[in-house]
């Protein structure tokens, strides 16, 4: 080959690389091009989306939580205004010198620190985190100056609950505290700094409604994430506004009133609607210290208080009823067909088999008691006689009709159901028979039966209206409206609230509300001394002393030691149930003294005063306002963040 041969050749193959490199760049042009017109043109909607997600920001407004009123439209849980620094993790930078700059504007505890630490952790970087609630303005002020240096930092505007009445409606109101790791959920409103539920009383039990539901605020940032204007708002629909049964000023005077003893609980109710227009319990606590944030300190003082102050004792307090149970026992008689007239001697002692058991009263006794005489006087020999003819069962039966046993129903957390015993519970609980000296010891509110205070006041109200299972709530509305009832001669007695008969003869109750009625109002009674002798107003009751430790053989031959020689734990509960007015009942009520003493002596008198201030206010006798008819809420502070 010669030398131009060959020249040729590598020119041809040159031009062939050139040829196809040229190509190729313009494939690479083409795909350049082409991409550019995807991304510009057909995904431009997509991408100026995304753009705009990085420039403007959603955020969750917080709804007003719904505010509680009284019966009468008095205020009880309201909002205010709440001044709060907050931090943003991921603006922050280093969060422990943002940290540290603010505690030398504001004290931080070190509670405040450990939960900042926890919050920090739990939450996103992006989600704001409470620093400080409830800041002075002289707080804001100074951190608002000092802006610059404190990255992260911003000021909020927002609302803490306040409860006016404190701790007399501690127990019927609750109180709300931030939101626990265990109650978090998907919903992001929990996740908001400073957002608050209901953890007990009437806050958890309508916590979703009074809760409302969260707005949103699209808002333009810059670089540092500073707001520079409100792009689009929709506001938060505020919680529902609730009206409690409850009449507040009554409430505060039979906390006031309970606060003479150490520990004690009452209730208030009426005895056909239902409606419990004081619940209390002493002592109780101050539900404004949870919003504020109480400190560890303060949380161990309360749990540990022997006296129980986080407890409502009128739901959740369990006692032996003592001798206020005596007229179930009774209804149980004269079911079973047991003439009220016949008559058992009580002369202190009373054998079963080769126990032996004995009447309150000393030797010699009561005497021969019928059954409105041993209401009347309380004799224990008279019920020990009546209680082997009946047997348990039938005791039980009759209790359980009127509440006893089981929860009540009412609209607040954690009732208690109490305990009424049977053959078959014992059985199944302790693997045991059932023995006849418990039916005894049963008979006059000892041994196994545990009820509340709230048991016990329903059950008053049940033999007060003419044996209809009225159910106990705080919310207004919780029953309808009264109906209209049959009238003439063959009509059966109805409930005008429609609750149905625990099927009871009338002439029954008669007989024990009669017999109530001498234990207050005639000579002898053992509550006599406690009467309300304003006419009109008059009051039927029972007392009750519940034993707390057993009397042995030797103590009752040397002497019993007297309640105020005991140490206090050691002393019976006081008790007493009663109603009010006499002729035509409209309240029932029933007070508990834990350790208290005789129920006569100490329970009786409070119960006294708060049925005749009841009577005297006569809350079921006034025209309740409507929630709509509430003043409105003062304006909604707005929403701002630095």
């Amino acid at each position: 080959m010669d030398l131009r041969s060959a020249d040729q050749g590598r020119y041809k193959l040159f031009t062939r690389r050139a040829a196809l490199l040229a190509g190729g760049q313009s494939l690479l042009f083409a795909a350049l091009a082409g991409r550019l017109y995807y991304l510009q043109v057909l995904e431009a909607d997509r991408y100026a989306t995304l753009a705009e997600d990085n420039r403007i920001n959603l955020r969750l407004l917080p709804p007003p939580r719904g505010r509680v009123f009284d019966r009468l439209g008095t205020e009880v849980a309201i909002n205010e205004r709440n001044y709060r620094v907050v931090l943003v993790a991921e603006r922050a930078g280093d969060v422990a010198e943002t940290l540290a700059s603010l505690g030398h504007i504001v004290h931080l505890s070190e509670d405040d620190h450990n939960r900042i630490r926890k919050e920090l952790r739990r939450k996103r970087a992006f989600v704001p985190v409470t620093v400080r609630d409830n800041l002075s303005w002289e707080e804001v002020s100074r951190i608002e100056l000092n802006a610059p240096d404190l990255p992260g930092a911003g000021i909020e505007i927002g609302q803490v609950r306040h409860y006016p009445h404190g701790p007399a409606m501690s127990q019927v109101l609750g109180y709300v505290a931030p939101v626990s790791e265990s109650e978090l959920t998907d919903d992001p409103l929990l996740q908001q700094p400073g957002f608050r539920i209901g953890k007990s009383g009437i806050e958890k039990t309508y916590d979703l409604d009074l809760r409302g539901a969260a707005g949103r605020s699209h808002v333009e940032v810059n670089a540092f994430g500073r707001i520079m204007q409100e792009v689009e708002r929709e506001e938060a629909t505020p919680g529902e506004d609730m009206m409690l049964t409850i009449d507040a000023e009554l409430q505060e005077f039979v906390y006031e009133r309970l606060s003479t003893e150490r520990s004690a609980s009452a209730v208030v109710m009426d005895v056909h609607s239902g409606e419990i227009y004081a619940l209390a319990s002493w002592p109780g606590f101050d539900p404004n210290e949870f919003h504020v944030g109480i400190s560890s300190k303060r949380w161990r003082e309360l749990i540990n208080d022997p006296m129980s102050p986080l407890s409502n004792k009128a739901i959740t307090g369990l006692y032996a009823p003592g001798s206020t149970f005596k007229v179930l026992v009774a209804l149980a008689a004269l079911e079973a067909g047991i003439s009220p007239e016949e008559r058992f001697v009580c002369r202190n002692e009373w054998r079963l088999g080769r126990a032996l058991f004995h009447c309150w009263k000393k030797k010699p006794g009561h005497g021969a008691m019928d059954m409105r005489d041993a209401i009347k006087q309380s004799c224990d020999i008279y019920f020990y006689n009546v209680a082997k003819q009946l047997g348990i069962d039938r005791i039980a039966d009759m209790a359980v009709r009127f509440g006893i046993g089981s929860p009540n129903g009412i609209d607040l957390p954690n009732e208690r159901a109490g305990l009424m015993p049977t053959r078959a519970w014992k059985l199944g609980a302790v693997g045991e028979r059932w023995q006849g000296g418990e039916t005894v010891i049963t008979a006059i509110g000892q041994g196994f039966v545990l009820t509340t205070p709230l048991q016990l006041a329903t059950m008053t109200a049940r033999l007060a209206n003419g044996g209809f299972a009225v159910t106990p709530h705080v919310m207004r509305a919780a029953v309808p409206d009264p109906v209209m009832q049959p009238e003439g001669e063959d009509a059966p007695p109805a409930s005008p609230y429609g609750y149905p008969s625990i099927g009871i003869p009338q002439h029954h109750l008669d007989q024990v509300l009669e017999a109530m009625d001498a234990v207050v109002n005639e000579w002898r009674g053992t509550a006599f001394g406690k009467r309300i002798t304003e006419e009109g107003m008059e009051m039927a009751g029972k007392t009750g002393t519940s034993q707390v430790r057993r009397i042995t053989l030797k103590e009752r031959r040397s002497g019993i030691i007297k309640n105020e020689d005991r140490p206090w734990r050691f002393r019976d509960h006081a008790l007493f149930v009663c109603y009010a007015p006499v002729h035509k009942p409209r309240y029932a009520c029933a007070v508990v003294v834990e350790h208290g003493g005789g129920g006569s002596k100490v329970a009786a008198p409070i119960a006294h005063d708060i049925l005749l201030k009841t009577q005297q206010r006569n809350p079921a006798g006034i025209v309740t306002p409507d929630v709509a008819d509430a003043p409105p809420p003062p304006q909604k502070p707005p929403q701002t963040s630095g």
